[in-house]
């Protein structure tokens, strides 16, 4: 790492810092989609003119493309499409081009990341994209920094030799974000020793979160006793100040984002060894809704100097809880919360929630699990098992509009569909087990 590092800190000195890439886009109505969950980071978008219902012929598709392993969803900057991926045993970054597929370039270094599980040994983390650079978090640890005009290396981190970090159930997954100046990455480090026999026996050493300078790698702090989770970080403004909350694996972190000072940390964590907190958390007003399926359910909190107060929380409704999220963050939409609830494919059901209460307002079964993507008044809602849904944003009743079952088309969507569909500039991009497929979702104007 010390080469990128002293590399990226002489570009810095000499004044290169973000530079404002060319763009490739024809399609220039809409918005990019730079990192994992969108502009916003919750799964939502501005954009209009969405095709519905769609034609019985579906959705036109304007290209696709293979894959390796992996289960990242893509992401959009600039006319530049970027998905990460493994094959063999070099993790592989691909830019092409966002409207046609055309590929641009490659980047690739090498992983030997093995699942515990025997799940895919692919990346998990879509690339961020800010400004003039590219940033990766490799199922096994790694963080990459590259151009996003060519993909050349500017500096990149071993966390796991850095922070002392072992092996989750599932690999990391949980995605950085940038704040600022910052890149905040989700670590979850343990005090330097021999790796332990079993997972229970890990202790934190305060790098649950830590903030790398985004152009040189520069460790700027570290914060948070706990490990890391499958969750992501995200900030917010709350009561006029700016706040970073982290579900880690133990609980919820808040902390600040620009000094790393840590406000409260609310233990929050089911009791199966292999449990994971893979939901991100959705803040509304002052609100923060946490969600997980493998026995707590949800909880509701109110986030104060400091620390949270309980609103409501599923815990003490048995089975009949309100929401269990597992790897899908829900969405948010004038005071309901939508999402997948289940842990199992047979179990699971898609869901309205009242968020001031935990009311169930209604829910979908058969569907399989699920993951939303919101944009001008509706759902597409894609499941695991290739079908993909359009839905109206309706707190009433579950509203169905259009369905493609992608699993019977060809090129056909494989078992697992678990990356959340993405939308940029008219253009609907969704992923399989080893497939890409970018549909026409707003006609070009």
């Amino acid at each position: 790492m010390r080469r990128f590092v002293i590399l990226a800190a002489m570009a810095a000195a000499a004044g290169i810092g973000w530079a404002e890439p060319p763009d490739l886009r024809t399609r220039k109505t809409g918005s990019d989609w730079q990192k994992f969950l969108g502009p916003n980071g919750d799964g939502t978008s501005t954009e209009k003119g969405l095709i519905s219902p769609w034609p019985k012929s579906g959705l036109k598709l304007v290209w696709q493309c293979e894959l390796g392993s992996g289960y990242a969803p893509p992401t959009v900057s600039h006319g530049r499409l970027f998905h990460f991926d493994r094959f063999g045993d070099q993790a592989r970054l691909t830019c092409r081009k966002s409207e046609t597929g055309d590929e641009l370039w490659k980047f690739d270094y090498p992983t030997d990341y093995d699942d515990y599980f025997g799940y895919d040994n692919g990346p998990r983390c879509s690339p961020i994209v800010d400004g003039d650079r590219v940033y990766l978090f490799g199922s096994e640890g790694k963080v990459h920094c590259v151009r996003i005009d060519d993909g050349k290396p500017i500096w990149n981190i071993d966390t796991r030799a850095e922070f002392h970090v072992f092996q989750n159930f599932f690999g990391v997954s949980s995605h950085p974000i940038i704040e600022g100046d910052l890149l905040l990455v989700p670590v979850g480090g343990s005090p330097k020793r021999p790796a332990p026999d079993n997972f229970m026996e890990l202790k934190p050493n305060g790098s649950a979160i830590v903030a790398f300078d985004k152009l040189t790698g520069r460790v700027k702090y570290k914060c948070g006793d706990d490990l890391a989770s499958n969750s992501s970080p995200i900030t917010a403004t709350i009561d006029g100040r700016r706040l970073g909350l982290y579900l880690a694996r133990g609980g919820l972190i808040g902390f600040d984002p620009a000094t790393g000072k840590v406000e409260f940390h609310q233990p929050w964590r089911a009791r199966m060894l292999e449990s994971v907190n893979a939901s991100n958390p959705v803040i509304v007003g002052d609100r923060v809704l946490i969600s997980e399926c493998y026995g707590i359910g949800s909880s509701l909190f109110r986030v104060k100097r400091g620390g949270v107060e309980e609103i409501w929380a599923d815990s003490a409704k048995g089975r009949d809880k309100s929401l269990m999220c597992h790897w899908n963050t829900p969405i948010h939409y004038d005071g309901y919360v939508f999402g997948c609830s289940g842990r199992h494919t047979a179990q699971a059901d898609l869901r309205c929630v009242e968020l001031a209460s935990g009311k169930v307002k209604w829910k979908q079964g058969g569907l399989t699990r699920s993951s939303l993507l919101m944009a001008d008044g509706h759902f597409v809602c894609l499941c695991e098992d290739g079908l993909l849904l359009l839905l109206k944003v309706n707190s009433q009743k579950f509203d169905e509009v259009s369905r493609i079952d992608l699993s019977e088309q060809k090129p056909a969507l494989e078992y697992p569909c678990w990356a959340a569909p993405v939308l940029s500039h008219g253009l609907l991009y969704v992923r399989g087990k080893d497939r890409l497929l970018c549909f026409e979702a707003i006609p070009n104007r």
